[in-house]
């Protein structure tokens, strides 16, 4: 027998399905003490990289280690301090996700993690699926920062969710930073982080090759491994190999 319950929709609400576009840190380790000096090691001088942006973490990379034990309270307050909102796991065994979800944590076993995505192929795509705007993948920036100026020593700019344009020396010890590509239509003699949310197309151009620090999606290269002589000082890119963030930095000569 079926029944049919007359009724009217509330007033004061509705409940929806929605989607996220979520942060995903993916846990290769349960040493927090490690995990604190590499996070203040590539993030202690951005204090507004994140933005109260939501956060999955993702167990699985852990899981060929058998059932380690994570200290979620720990590892929670951890984050906390680089302005992220853990609010999910996933990937973890039966003990790692009770263990998250007693901290407080939602289980989300259908989110994915995205693959880089080439910009031409973003921009497309007028709306993406949360899981796709997740993790590692940055959507295609939409318009470009512009800096006319040169860069003194001690000088941070932070390009978030687009590329830079800089038409001035970037001089050593100033860092040029940003979520898509850099340009530097000048000496490039400070350091330059491209793709810093983890877009692996991201790519670092300049019109005289001679950095301290180069980094495409985390993957980075000092100067204590000095450049090659054909390329120093001049016009070159830097790329990551097959776009891949797992990858080695590749330095081409540009055409000029």
């Amino acid at each position: 027998m079926s029944v049919a319950l007359a009724g009217r929709a509330p007033a004061t609400f509705e409940i929806k399905s929605a989607q996220l576009p979520l942060v995903a840190l993916l846990l290769k380790s349960a040493d927090l003490q490690r995990l604190a000096e590499e996070l203040h090691a590539r993030f202690g001088d951005l204090p507004d990289f994140f933005d109260q942006d939501p956060l999955v973490i993702d167990l699985a990379p852990l899981q060929p280690q058998g059932d380690t034990p994570v200290d979620f309270p720990a590892l929670l307050a951890l984050l906390r301090r680089y302005r992220v909102m853990p609010i999910a796991a996933k990937g973890g065994s039966t003990a790692q996700m009770e263990a998250a979800n007693a901290a407080g944590l939602a289980a989300a076993p259908d989110t994915v993690m995205a693959a880089p995505t080439p910009a031409r192929a973003e921009k497309k795509t007028a709306q993406p699926p949360a899981a796709e705007s997740a993790p590692q993948a940055v959507a295609a920036p939409q318009s470009a920062m512009v800096l006319d100026k040169p860069l003194r020593s001690g000088q941070q700019i932070y390009a978030r969710g687009r590329d830079l344009v800089v038409m001035a020396m970037v001089n050593p010890g100033a860092e040029v930073i940003a979520d898509g590509n850099i340009h530097v239509y000048a000496p490039l003699r400070g350091k330059a982080m491209a793709g810093a949310r983890g877009n692996a197309d991201a790519r670092i151009f300049t019109l005289a090759l001679d950095p301290e620090l180069v980094s495409i999606a985390g993957v980075y290269r000092t100067s204590e491994t000095p450049w090659p002589d054909a390329l120093r000082g001049k016009a070159a890119q830097v790329r990551l190999a097959g776009g891949d963030a797992d990858g080695k930095l590749l330095l081409e000569a540009l055409k000029t």
